[in-house]
């Protein structure tokens, strides 16, 4: 299957990491390397100058948070896609990264090919997140949802209960289809639906109402304890 070409920028601050992703990534043909960046600054300044379709951006950075550089580049060039790629799978580093913009959360001890799908999975506008941290990611939002019971805030009212089920399912990194299939529904009606969570929620992606799902989670989550 032929894919579009994909420009990309690598952050790491290990030369290594950087030198092997390099040489691995480019054996693709629809996958170009544009530059690297060491740091959470050069990621921002390198996407702003060479605008690469895909970055795939270290969460630990010496002079930061990757998740911190994952707001300023989004703000700056709100075109580019980010996939956070790291050995760390805790929880709230997973949602901080979804809350912050990012498309996509992989870990550092991925197989190549597992990857390179995931570069062209978030570069075709999807979402992806690795399944290891899906499954606890998942019982973490899922946990919080069951404590919130009861408590939802006024913009979650105003969702229809089948809108409140897809929720969960899109925080999943679930496709359109995958849903349909959860809540026996036709990929039509996941669609028609999904629009109107957009509308009711004012976002425009769907990493957007991932993340807003899940601070409001946490916030209800935090309020049902008082």
């Amino acid at each position: 299957m032929k894919h579009a070409r994909t420009t990309l920028l690598i952050v790491d601050d290990h030369e290594v990491v950087r030198q092997g992703l390099r040489t691995l990534l480019e054996l693709e043909p629809d996958i170009h390397v544009v530059g690297e960046a060491t740091s959470a600054t050069g990621a921002v300044a390198q996407t702003a100058r060479l605008k690469p379709n895909v970055v795939l951006l270290d969460v630990k950075l010496p002079d930061g948070s990757g998740i911190d550089a994952c707001r300023q580049i989004l703000a700056t060039t709100p075109a580019t896609r980010i996939l956070m790629l790291t050995s760390f799978s805790d929880d709230t580093m997973v949602v901080d990264a979804v809350q912050s913009g990012a498309h996509g959360y992989a870990l550092k001890d991925v197989r190549t090919q597992d990857l390179i799908d995931a570069i062209r999975t978030v570069a075709n506008g999807q979402g992806y997140l690795d399944p290891r941290v899906a499954q606890q990611t998942l019982h973490w939002i899922r946990d919080r949802s069951h404590a919130a019971a009861g408590h939802f805030p006024d913009s979650l009212t105003r969702l229809s209960p089948q809108e409140r089920a897809i929720l969960p399912l899109l925080a999943e990194g679930k496709t359109n289809k995958e849903i349909a299939v959860d809540l026996r529904l036709s990929d039509k009606t996941v669609k028609n639906y999904l629009a109107n969570i957009f509308d009711k929620l004012q976002v425009k992606r769907r990493t957007e109402a991932v993340s807003w799902y899940i601070r409001t989670t946490r916030t209800s989550s935090q309020d049902s304890r008082f």
